[in-house]
């Protein structure tokens, strides 16, 4: 691809948009050009409080545009798999927010557009492109805390709002899906293979979402992993992992959402704990960073779909565990 900027244009008004709005900005490789709303006085103001030169009041119309090379998708869970195809099919590349699709079938579609016309399509896990992620893994390999045995990730926070599109099953609702992916997520990369079943239990809300989700993961040799998500959690977001290995224990408080301030990685061998202490990063400027990147050299993407496509797996096997309550092999 030709230039030296990838030309973003950003499909939605969600609140989470503005992190990697941000990110896009501090991105040299990177400039946002074009927001889409479904109503055009909001996408007008929206790019007006930006700085965004092109407004559309349709999505398909910021799609069919030429002002733009790829685009980035905030819209509600059940949206995405539909806009992403979308998108590929009108010639862009895709950054699409997490969770990518609301099942594996439909990750499948996308990776099938993805092929179909030789474009990108990344699912946005922003996590993984921060420098704590790499450092873990160092540590990991280098036996700090032995052989892994025991992974415990947790995500949560109280979702107050009535009307939010999380409480929706129509919109891909549920606490599993729009954070219980990263504790999955996470525990797939420590393990570093794929699970070999799982167990599960939900709380269910009246519209049928689940607000509450706790499950196990079987990986292969030997090592367990339990995942617990939330929606009724507080106060505020909490988040955390603990791995335990056969020479110790490793914690890090915020694995997930991370502000730029150093992040610590706590290491616990035999009683005797040290911290090492990771520099802060914006993962959103990263993972832009690294997307934009990957198009205008045509770079193999850090994060792919086969990795989202093994993440929705496990998502969808814990959902069936927990509806029939029996163990579910993958």
């Amino acid at each position: 691809m030709q230039g030296t900027q990838l030309r973003w244009g950003v499909l939605g008004t969600a609140r989470i948009a503005d992190k990697v709005v941000h990110g896009m900005k501090l991105a040299e490789n990177s400039v946002l050009v074009a927001i889409a709303s479904r109503d055009l006085n909001t996408a007008q103001a929206w790019a007006e409080a930006r700085g965004v030169p092109h407004a559309f009041g349709r999505y398909e119309e910021m799609l069919a545009s030429d002002v733009i090379d790829a685009v980035y998708i905030p819209l509600p869970n059940g949206l995405h798999k539909g806009w992403s195809v979308k998108a590929l099919e009108s010639g862009k590349h895709v950054l699409c927010e997490k969770p990518l699709a609301n099942n594996a079938d439909q990750v499948r579609e996308i990776i099938a557009a993805s092929e179909a016309t030789g474009l990108k399509a990344m699912e946005a896990t922003m996590y993984r492109f921060h420098p704590a992620v790499a450092r873990m893994q160092q540590l990991l390999a280098e036996g700090v805390i032995g052989e892994v045995k025991v992974i415990r990730a947790t995500f949560g926070f109280r979702l107050e709002r009535p009307n939010d599109v999380r409480w929706s099953p129509d919109l891909g609702g549920g606490a599993l899906l729009d954070v219980g992916s990263y504790c999955v997520n996470n525990a797939r990369l420590v393990a570093g293979s794929e699970p070999l079943g799982v167990v599960a239990c939900q709380v269910l809300s009246a519209g049928g979402v689940d607000i509450e989700t706790v499950g196990v993961l079987e990986f292969p040799e030997g090592v367990l992993a339990a995942i617990d998500c939330s929606f009724e959690t507080g106060p505020g977001a909490h988040q955390g992992l603990t791995i335990s290995g056969t020479k110790g224990r490793m914690f890090i408080a915020q694995p997930f959402s991370r502000e730029e301030e150093p992040l610590q990685i706590v290491i616990d061998g035999g009683g005797a704990k040290h911290t090492v202490e990771v520099p802060g990063a914006d993962h959103y400027h990263m993972m832009v960073e690294h997307f934009a990147d990957a198009v205008l050299h045509d770079h193999p993407l850090a994060y792919t779909l086969q990795n989202s496509l093994g993440n929705m797996r496990v998502l969808d096997a814990l959902k069936e565990a927990a509806r029939s309550g029996r163990r579910v092999e993958l």
